[in-house]
C-alpha cells in the first residue's frame, strides 16, 4: 500500500496552514521546501523560507530540498524546521559526511531515464533513510517510466515523483512508495492551487 505523501514546492503560508490543518491528510505526510535551487518557480530565499516554516507541524515532516549544497549553504540552514534534507546530485560519501554533520535524515534523490540509473540506489541504501526516483527534469515536472522500478526491492524505503498527477494515484494503491507530487497540483501560473490539494488529500482516505 502507499506508504505516505509528500507535498513538494511550497512556497506560502495559505497552502503550509492549508495542508498542516487538512481532516483528510495521511498519516505520513511530507511538504517539501525548495531551498538553493533557484532555477525553480518554487524556491524560497532564505529569510521568507524561515519565518515559512516557524510553525506547528502537526507531525508533518518537513523536507529541505538542496542540489549539491554547499557547506555555506547547510551551515546556513542548520537551525531551520526542518526534519529531512533531500538531496540531488550528492555522492555517496557527501551524503555520508552531511548526514553525520547535521544530525538529519536523509533523502537521497536519484534521477531516472533507464536501468543504469535505477540501480544506483544500491550506492545509498545504507546511507539514506529514503531514495527518491526522480525524472531528469528536476524543476520541470518531467515523467520517466515508472515500471524501471519493478526490479527495487520492496524493503528498500523508497520514494516516487515525476509528474504525477492526481488520478495517478490509485495505480500506486499496491506499491510501496510514499508518493511525491508537485506540478500536478498547480494552476497555470504555477502557483499551488488549493482545491487541487483538497482533492488529493480527500482522495486519500478511498485508497
Amino acid at each position: 500500500m502507499i506508504k505516505g505523501l509528500k507535498i513538494c514546492g511550497v512556497s506560502d503560508p495559505i497552502t503550509l496552514n492549508y495542508i498542516l490543518n487538512h481532516n483528510n491528510r495521511p498519516a505520513l505526510t511530507m511538504i517539501g521546501f525548495i531551498t538553493n535551487y533557484e532555477k525553480s518557480q518554487r524556491f524560497v530565499k532564505y529569510d521568507k523560507l524561515k519565518n515559512l516554516i516557524n510553525v506547528d507541524k502537526k507531525q508533518v515532516k518537513f523536507i529541505s530540498v538542496l542540489v549539491s549544497p554547499t557547506d555555506k549553504t547547510l551551515e546556513k540552514i542548520k537551525e531551520l524546521n526542518f526534519d529531512y534534507y533531500q538531496l540531488y546530485d550528492v555522492s555517496p560519501e557527501r551524503t555520508k559526511e552531511i548526514k553525520l554533520r547535521y544530525k538529519k535524515k536523509i533523502i537521497t534523490a536519484i534521477t531516472v531515464s533507464n536501468k543504469e540509473d535505477v540501480i544506483k540506489y544500491k550506492d545509498f541504501s545504507n546511507i539514506s533513510d529514503i531514495v527518491l526516483f526522480d525524472s531528469k527534469g528536476y524543476h520541470k515536472s518531467e515523467s520517466f517510466d515508472h515500471s524501471l522500478l519493478d526490479s527495487v526491492p520492496n524493503e528498500l524505503n523508497k520514494m516516487i515523483a515525476g509528474n504525477i498527477q492526481i488520478d495517478d494515484i490509485p495505480n500506486f494503491r499496491n506499491k510501496s512508495f510514499i508518493v511525491d507530487l508537485s506540478g500536478a497540483l498547480e494552476d497555470k501560473n504555477g502557483k499551488k492551487d488549493i482545491g487541487k490539494i483538497d482533492k488529493l488529500l480527500n482522495l486519500f482516505t478511498k485508497i
